[in-house]
């Protein structure tokens, strides 16, 4: 059974609330072993607010990072059929041949950071055309200004929002843009037993 995608608590939690919901997204509920959820809220919400206190300013790349290595080496033991790329930097975009295109169109999700007054973390499950389907942590009861970006309520298992590609690929700081290349992050994750390969699909391979 999957569950509904989840919202943040705090103003905080977008980061370790994502990966738990690609999580969800990714597998059953009766497959999720606990010791993967209590990692991700152990290794995430690392940085110190102003005041000093931790967790005020969410969670930096460097444990996201850390994050997707530990995935990985969790999906090697067995335990459950995980794996996890993490990106950085350029490579962090749409182009029709790179590595966040091609995971959404194998039945991946990745979390990214973008700008949402501030940086904040999403969950990416699908692509089609020029149409991202994400997931955003940050619940929101008004529309956006811009009719552009879609707030959807009718699929809680998979995405709330739909926004163009051309939106997310802005160099600059707006909402939903991805932001300076050298700024930009991304966690690929997979379920190794349902996605996509060119030995399981002949659509793929075309």
């Amino acid at each position: 059974m999957k569950n509904p995608l989840r919202y943040q608590m705090t103003e905080y939690d977008c980061g370790p609330t994502s990966m738990l919901n690609a999580v969800s997204y990714l597998f059953q509920r009766e497959e999720i072993p606990p010791e993967i959820i209590r990692s991700i809220m152990l290794y995430c919400l690392d940085c110190f607010g102003e005041d000093g206190a931790s967790g005020k300013r969410g969670t930096s790349c460097m444990a996201m990072m850390f994050l997707s290595s530990w995935i990985n080496g969790f999906g090697q033991t067995g335990r459950l059929p995980i794996s996890s790329q993490y990106l950085s930097g350029a490579g962090v975009n749409f182009s029709q041949n790179g590595p966040l295109r091609d995971a959404l169109r194998r039945g991946g999700a990745a979390v990214v950071r973008l700008d949402l007054e501030g940086w904040h973390y999403v969950l990416l499950t699908h692509i089609s055309g020029d149409q991202v389907f994400l997931f955003d942590p940050y619940y929101q009861a008004e529309p956006f200004g811009d009719p552009a970006l879609q707030m959807v309520a009718d699929h809680p298992a998979e995405y709330n929002r739909i926004i163009p590609v051309r939106c997310m690929e802005r160099t600059e700081r707006d909402v939903y843009a991805l932001g300076p290349a050298e700024g930009r992050e991304a966690v690929i994750l997979f379920n190794d037993k349902t996605v996509l390969t060119a030995d399981k699909t002949v659509e793929y391979i075309i």
